[in-house]
């Protein structure tokens, strides 16, 4: 990455500010939510990009990559659009793409997302819906200089056995880690059948990737399983050279449509399982889930997450939530005294 583009600059995407955005939610609810989401795509690809705007007292550096904050785009949002310019332009300090499997494939049948406003979530049963491997490892190769660390999440074919799914990660992996700054193995969607019985292969999954790259490997786990499982999934990855661990993907433990919810309803066992895994292992923990504000952030580093993401948030509070998350992250470190790295793990030890 080019340390030079990091002078923040101001896009004309965030004039769409906090008192704008009610109105333009209210508008964009009126439509399906993948429509929607198709327009906040569309927006995104005629934004001008710039670097995030770098807050010095959240700069960090991890597996040797240089993070101007620890706010990432969680996976689902660019399901392989690769609109990485416009994302770092609103803030985020990384992005994950993807879920990207080998091979094309267009994910369940619609409707297959779903808003529930009043709890501030989505539920959604996507299934990896992604132009494959081949075309978005193309697109990340014409990106160019970037501002900050991209990361893709990689999974396998909804075709392909589970006996045979860690040649997926692997020909998924050779494909994109050469454009790739980090890659996230997926075994915890619930939305492909049989992916979460793979959490059992971490190790095997984890080797397949690492024989194709020495990017670092991440991988993802579910808020489902039972904390001794989780901790045990998360030593077996540690062990197989997985670089680190998120917590976690969406949960199954809700009334209403089939899928993975996200949003507020899963904080409180997103935090849970961020503490329990940074005491687990000793690679660094992504924290993911509710995360909505600067204390939700704050909470989750101090419950032992070095970097965290979101993405229903961003949906409900719209485009200029990720700099006020970095601006408000940084006064409240500021206010107890600690650094960025003091802070991580601190209601966790």
């Amino acid at each position: 990455m080019d340390r030079e583009r990091r002078r923040p600059r101001a896009p004309w995407t965030l004039l769409i500010c906090t008192r704008v955005y009610p109105l333009l939610r209210r508008l964009l609810f009126q439509l399906p939510p993948e429509t929607a989401h198709r327009l906040a795509n569309a927006w995104l690809r005629v934004a001008p990009s710039g670097a995030p705007h770098a807050v010095p007292s959240l700069e960090q550096t991890l597996w040797g990559l240089w993070f101007p904050s620890p706010l990432g785009l969680a996976a689902g949002m660019d399901k392989g659009a690769v609109l990485a310019p416009g994302w770092f332009s609103l803030g985020f300090g990384w992005v994950e793409i993807g879920t990207i499997t080998p091979l094309r494939q267009r994910g369940n049948p619609r409707p297959r997302l779903f808003r529930l406003p009043e709890q501030r979530a989505l539920i959604n049963r996507m299934g990896f819906n992604n132009d494959g491997a081949a075309a978005v490892a193309e697109r990340l190769r014409r990106l160019g200089a970037r501002p900050g660390p991209i990361c893709v999440n990689i999974g396998r074919n909804k075709d392909t056995p589970n006996e045979r799914a860690a040649d997926d990660y692997a020909a998924a992996a050779r494909a994109l880690a050469p454009h790739a700054d980090i890659l996230a193995i997926n075994a915890s969607s619930p939305n492909t059948p049989g992916l979460r019985e793979l959490q059992s292969q971490l190790g095997a999954l984890v080797a397949a990737v690492r024989a194709e790259t020495e990017k670092p490997v991440l991988v993802k786990l579910s808020p489902d399983e039972p904390d001794d499982r989780l901790a045990e999934m998360a030593r077996a990855a540690e062990s197989a050279g997985a670089a680190g661990v998120i917590a976690t993907n969406t949960t199954v433990n809700h009334a209403g449509e089939q899928g993975g919810l996200s949003g507020a309803p899963l904080r409180e066992r997103a935090l849970q399982v961020c503490k329990l895994l940074y005491r687990s292992v000793k690679v660094p923990v992504i924290g993911v889930g509710g995360i909505s504000s600067a204390e939700d952030a704050y909470a989750r580093v101090r419950a032992g997450a070095s970097l965290f993401q979101l993405y229903t948030a961003l949906i409900y509070e719209g485009p200029s939530l990720p700099r006020r998350i970095n601006h408000g992250l940084a006064a409240l470190l500021a206010r107890d005294g600690l650094t960025l790295r003091d802070a991580i793990g601190r209601d966790a030890r």
